[in-house]
């Protein structure tokens, strides 16, 4: 496999995991628009434990996802305060937070970024990546994902039949921080060179399009938005500077046919009959 292929492949692997990251949130009802932030998190963290300490990426990994939801918990809590578009702008609000912070921190170098760690293949990255996804998928055939779907579709009934709604949605919000810091950690070692622009605004809103385009109500649907979002506009490369344009067209012409996403649980259904999405 060309480097050029195997870039795309662990870009891709990259973006499920931050799709993923969304999906864990949006699962209960909230909507993060900040997970770029904790993307953040977990290259920084990871880089220096591997950099600065010598630790071995795998256990830099768990500890900087450890970090990472253990801040999500904390953001969580005030989270629960707001809905909608202000939960929207909040997170939105501490993705900018972390971004400003790292590029004002002058220990992990600043706005000239922090660079020394080792390349990681595009197969150490599919495993990551493949290992959260049946971990979720793992997770919505538990009682866990049908009190998650409870207190997303009514809280206060949930509440009403002893479902601790403060719980499921802040733990969301730690899983979700986690999977994303394990995103951002194999993004640095994967380009070997971070900087705070990598973790701005437009990061968080493409693990929301993955997670929209894919499909917002099953796991799977990360999977097929990232690959769809990443490798869509390759191959529109003949049309120059035209093929963002018709990247936009196509996602807006497929999102007013299937409002749902590419997957939902009647497609997986059809395709995989003995499961029970």
């Amino acid at each position: 496999m060309s480097m050029y292929y195997a870039g795309i492949l662990a870009d891709v692997g990259i973006l499920v995991l931050g799709a993923l990251s969304v999906y864990i949130i949006l699962s209960t009802g909230q909507l993060s628009l900040g997970n770029a932030g904790f993307m953040g998190i977990g290259a920084y963290v990871t880089s220096w434990l591997t950099v600065k300490v010598g630790l071995p990426l795998t256990l830099s990994l768990v500890i900087a996802a450890l970090a990472s939801g253990a801040i999500g918990v904390v953001v969580g809590f005030p989270a629960l305060r707001l809905k909608g578009i202000y939960l929207a702008m909040a997170t939105l609000g501490f993705g900018e937070m972390v971004r400003s912070f790292f590029l004002n921190f002058s220990a992990m170098g600043g706005p000239e970024g922090f660079h020394g760690m080792h390349h990681v293949s595009t197969g150490y990255i599919w495993i990551w990546a493949i290992a959260v996804l049946v971990l979720v998928m793992l997770i919505e055939r538990s009682q866990i994902w049908l009190e998650i779907r409870a207190v997303r579709d009514d809280e206060t009934a949930a509440g009403l039949v002893g479902l601790n709604a403060t719980e499921i949605k802040v733990g969301a919000f730690g899983l979700g921080a986690a999977v994303a810091a394990i995103a951002g950690g194999l993004f640095a070692h994967h380009h070997v060179y971070i900087e705070p622009g990598n973790f701005s605004f437009e990061r968080s809103i493409d693990f929301v399009l993955a997670v929209i385009l894919g499909g917002s109500t099953v796991a799977p649907g990360a999977l097929v938005g990232s690959v769809i979002l990443v490798i869509l506009p390759e191959y529109l490369r003949f049309l120059a500077d035209w093929r963002f344009a018709a990247f936009g067209a196509l996602l807006i012409g497929m999102l007013v046919v299937r409002r749902q996403g590419l997957l939902d649980r009647a497609v997986l259904r059809f395709v995989l009959p003995s499961s029970s999405a």
